[in-house]
């Protein structure tokens, strides 16, 4: 038998057309074309995702637990052994400082948009110095101990920033008037 590619074709039943309804009585599924009878679902356009038919539903009925704070630091956690670890494997400069940029460089931070944050897990020996948005005492204790240094940056909020941004262009604008 030849292999020819004009015979090649799916087996039978491997593909299935899909249901055209609405398409007369004798089809099967004509006149309502199943969706049963009148009502908003028989209209087109409608998805009532979590309606009950007026019953309380499930996402209200279930107790809330918990708060969500707005104003929360997004701070990058990097534990003190992952660091270890990517300066014994060369990943990280020792002698240079240790900052966001280079964590995120190392592939040992994600996102962090208000910075990293070091925390003490694992073995530490490095001599390094880090220049971070925070630190945990055992953290900056083991740098310590290793002979390295972690210097803490002020982080200033967004609507300080602002407020001081305002301040001195009005400054600027009262000091061109006196001029």
């Amino acid at each position: 038998m030849t292999f020819k590619l004009n015979d090649i074709k799916d087996n039978d039943g491997a593909r299935k057309g899909r249901m055209r309804v609405g398409r007369g009585i004798g089809s099967g599924k004509g006149k309502t074309a199943g969706r049963g009878q009148k009502g908003a679902k028989a209209r087109s356009g409608v998805a009532i995702n979590g309606f009950e038919g007026g019953q309380m539903p499930l996402h209200m009925r279930i107790p809330k637990r918990g708060f969500n704070n707005i104003f929360a630091k997004d701070y990058a956690i990097v534990n003190l052994g992952a660091i270890q670890k990517a300066v014994d494997e060369g990943k990280l400069d020792a002698k240079a400082t240790i900052d966001q940029a280079a964590l995120r460089a190392a592939n040992l931070s994600r996102g962090g948009k208000d910075g990293v944050r070091l925390l003490g897990k694992g073995d530490f020996s490095a001599k390094l110095t880090f220049s971070v948005a925070g630190a945990s005492k055992g953290a900056v204790e083991a740098v310590e101990k290793a002979g390295g240094k972690v210097e803490i940056l002020t982080v200033v909020p967004a609507a300080e920033k602002a407020a001081a941004k305002k301040g001195s262009a009005k400054a600027a604008a009262k000091a061109a008037g006196k001029k």
